[in-house]
């Protein structure tokens, strides 16, 4: 291999390496038997959440895995293969689960969870919690529920008086 080519390589790894860092998780697909407008499609879903499915070649994928110590998604690396990632941790998955029971040719391989090794059982258990929007809001209705309690039983009270 020439050098062009070696630097050509080097820099396509670290680019992986930096979507990976700086996702919250990562998802590593098999999307073959999907049409071209199912990919769009698909696309456009994660585009819509802010995430990004990019595909790259196994060795690439592999390379970068190992750069940062995620050398368990390797045997997982077979066939073709594109990453998805997400600004969170459960958004991807979702897209991609809701996606795949539509699209049986859709697989998932295997993931990256702040940084954080998941086969596919475990990102089927986290594809099915709600987003970090609907915790929080399920977090302040936890919150609110003592002092609403208080206002209803304050409110009965001086209805009575």
């Amino acid at each position: 291999m020439n050098e062009a080519t070696i630097a050509k390589k080097q820099n396509e790894v670290q680019v992986v390496v930096e979507k990976i860092n700086n996702a919250g998780s990562t998802l590593f697909v098999d999307y073959l038997g999907l049409t071209v407008a199912e990919v769009t499609e698909l696309r456009k879903k994660l585009h819509d959440e802010k995430c990004e499915m990019k595909v790259s070649k196994n060795n690439i994928l592999r390379r970068a895995a190992d750069e940062i110590g995620a050398s368990d998604i390797d045997s997982h690396l077979v066939g073709p293969s594109a990453f998805v990632t997400s600004p969170d941790e459960v958004t991807a998955a979702k897209i991609i689960y809701d996606f795949a029971k539509e699209h049986e040719n859709l697989t998932i391989k295997a993931g990256l969870v702040g940084g954080k090794y998941y086969d596919e059982k475990q990102l089927a258990a986290l594809a099915k919690l709600p987003n970090k929007l609907g915790m929080v809001s399920m977090l302040l209705s936890v919150l609110q529920a003592p002092y609403r309690g208080l206002a209803v039983a304050l409110n009965r009270v001086s209805e009575q008086k």
